[in-house]
């Protein structure tokens, strides 16, 4: 796979590589990155020292050591500050291997990791997920047919033992109709991420799920705290600061490319979220 990374990688480090799903990296070149980057794999971060902010999908982090940081793929990210003492092991999975896994309580997790991407060690939290980490890095030295079951087996258990709690799994797993209104969230987010650039209306996606505007809003807003409308606007606003950022593409053609109707329609519309124009945050 071809990374999408939100920080610059020495292409000599020493990594561990399997079919390039799977990726380790040992502190790799890590710098300030005020522009938007779309991931295109997941990242997790194992930070042992120093600090990190930045924003995933309009959502500010702030990370201190001991800590984990999970970057999901489909997120926007901006790396904003990062200390001179920092220091982490990396973990970068592809879409396909992450699918793999097949975690059933992938939503809560999908759902917490959107809000807060940042979560507080213990210091038997750090040395179990460095455990984990050297296992893997162990496994993936090996010449062994079944790596990739290896691999989906040990991430699939440790997420059961650390996720758990990390997630709040229980509280959800607890709830009343789960099945019923978490499928709902999940059908919304799918449908979200498909059509973003084509329908911005909470109308199209109820209608889709079957379901009225109102009642959608209220079940989107209950289970996370964020309107569906929240949901799209961050799609769209974070696609198109990662177009404006990180393409030559005109306003014109990014306006076209989101289905606005004029480039002023989107000029208005960008700037209503931001609180610049596209042109000036494009010369930010």
């Amino acid at each position: 796979m071809e990374m999408t990374l939100p920080f610059t990688h020495n292409k000599n480090l020493k990594q561990h590589n399997h079919h390039e799903d799977f990726i380790l990296l040992e502190t790799p070149t890590i710098e300030r990155l005020n522009f938007p980057v779309k991931l295109d794999v997941t990242i997790s971060i194992i930070c042992f020292e120093g600090h990190l902010k930045g924003h995933s999908n309009m959502r500010y982090f702030e990370t201190g050591a001991p800590s984990l940081i999970v970057l999901l793929a489909g997120h926007t990210v901006t790396i904003e500050n990062v200390s001179a003492d920092f220091s982490a092991l990396f973990i970068v999975m592809s879409k396909t291997f992450t699918s793999s896994l097949n975690i059933e309580e992938h939503l809560p997790v999908f759902l917490s990791l959107h809000n807060q991407p940042f979560i507080a060690l213990k210091d038997a939290e750090l040395t179990s997920l460095a455990d984990y980490f050297k296992t893997v890095q162990k496994v993936l030295e090996t010449d062994n047919p079944y790596t990739t079951k290896i691999l989906q087996h040990l991430t699939k258990a440790y997420f059961y033992g650390f996720g758990y709690n990390a997630h709040h799994i229980e509280r959800h797993t607890q709830q009343e109709k789960k099945p019923r209104l978490e499928e709902l969230v999940e059908n919304f987010l799918n449908q979200v991420q498909d059509n973003f650039k084509q329908e911005r209306g909470i109308e199209f996606y109820a209608d889709k799920l079957c379901v009225t505007p109102k009642y959608l809003s209220k079940v989107i807003k209950e289970h996370n705290g964020l309107s569906a409308k929240q949901w799209i606007d961050d799609y769209v606003v974070w696609e198109a600061k990662a177009l404006l950022k990180s393409t030559p593409m005109t306003i014109q053609q990014i306006s076209n490319e989101l289905n606005f109707p004029s480039q002023s329609f989107f000029g208005r519309y960008f700037k209503r979220s931001v609180g610049l124009s596209p042109l000036a945050y494009r010369k930010m």
